[in-house]
């Protein structure tokens, strides 16, 4: 979700399943709020006066389930997730609980302290990681199919954005065994819930909640069970800001004084930390060029160069030198030519995200 814009329910976005739907729950003459859509086809609409949010997910029904589903586990672990009040799972419509405006990208712009913020999303994340049940939810397994998956995109799209007459099919062959090799230890670790996608955009600041309960979860019908440190990376090396200086090295360590001792100490997950970062920039690169030039959304473009610099400094951190050398090898001069795709980019294919 992202910035609201007034309408009526009769407006352009709203279809009519979704008025009807409305209808039938006694809300068809309350005013909505649309809400830019972000990288998903999902779209949702305050519905004003009443702490509702209409969410209309028609095109991802296996998302529509996953959202009802996650969200009473996470609520059930005492955890905070928007409550589902209402469905339609034929037609992909629900009203949600609107958990309000202040999102963790909001509050600093605002200047909430930064540290009190980042600090309490770490505790929500211990609070999951210690917490036995929380991957006794039917989930799929983040295993090396899945991962090895995620870098094709990769393979697919960055790597031909930046090496004309690219053999794709030969470089996502190769790539994807030299990253077969480097997550062994990590594909099969299945221990938690992960959401994905834990950053400020999708993190709340619920001021009427305590203690792990004031940070509220957006966007986690796509979780998967997989390995703990997947979500503090997304935390923690945001695409879409900066940390303070220390602040990401302050809060690993405080992760690792208290994270649960399955993860085997600190070692470990520093090690494991920087791996799955380095698969997860890798991903990111692919996905923000495709969203560019596939599904014509060229503002994620913007973020590219700092998960470049995020990406490599990862690498080097998890010692993944083989992979570090193929890229220089098959993709020559690729960080160089990185750093001036988005305008390369924006120039070939022009202005869109209407």
């Amino acid at each position: 979700m992202s910035r609201a814009v007034p309408i009526s329910s009769a407006s352009v976005g709203l279809t009519d399943a979704a008025a009807a739907f409305l209808h039938h729950h006694g809300l068809s003459g309350a005013e909505l709020q649309a809400f830019d859509a972000d990288a998903s086809t999902r779209r949702y609409f305050r519905v004003l006066g009443h702490n509702l949010l209409l969410m209309d997910d028609r095109h991802d029904p296996q998302g529509f389930a996953a959202f009802a589903q996650i969200s009473a586990h996470l609520n059930d672990l005492g955890l905070s997730a928007p409550r589902v009040l209402q469905h339609d799972t034929a037609r992909g419509l629900a009203l949600i609980e609107d958990l309000g405006d202040d999102t963790y990208a909001r509050c600093l712009a605002r200047g909430v302290d930064e540290g009190v913020l980042y600090r309490l999303a770490v505790d929500a994340l211990l609070h999951l990681h210690h917490d036995a049940r929380g991957a006794q939810i039917d989930r799929p397994a983040y295993d090396l199919k899945v991962h090895l998956d995620e870098l094709s995109t990769f393979s697919h799209w960055f790597a031909p954005a930046v090496a004309q007459n690219l053999d794709v099919q030969r470089f996502d062959s190769a790539f994807r065994a030299l990253w077969a090799t480097a997550l062994a230890t990590v594909a099969g670790r299945h221990e938690t819930l992960v959401l994905r996608d834990f950053h400020v955009d999708n993190l709340m600041f619920l001021e009427g909640c305590e203690g792990v309960a004031r940070c509220g979860l957006l966007d986690f019908q796509d979780a998967i069970l997989g390995p703990c440190e997947y979500d503090l990376v997304s935390l923690l090396q945001d695409a879409r800001r900066d940390l303070a200086l220390g602040l990401e090295e302050g809060l690993l360590a405080y992760y690792c004084e208290r994270a649960p001792a399955y993860l085997g100490g600190a070692e470990a997950i520093r090690r494991r930390y920087a791996l799955l970062g380095s698969q997860r920039h890798a991903r990111i690169l692919g996905v923000f060029v495709r969203l560019c030039l596939r599904d014509a959304k060229p503002r994620y473009l913007a973020f590219l160069p700092r998960v470049l610099t995020q990406f490599q400094t990862a690498l080097q951190a998890a010692g993944l030198a083989e992979i570090a050398d193929f890229l220089n090898a098959e993709l020559p001069g690729w960080a160089k030519a990185a750093e001036t795709l988005p305008k390369a980019l924006l120039q070939r294919n022009g202005p869109t995200d209407d």
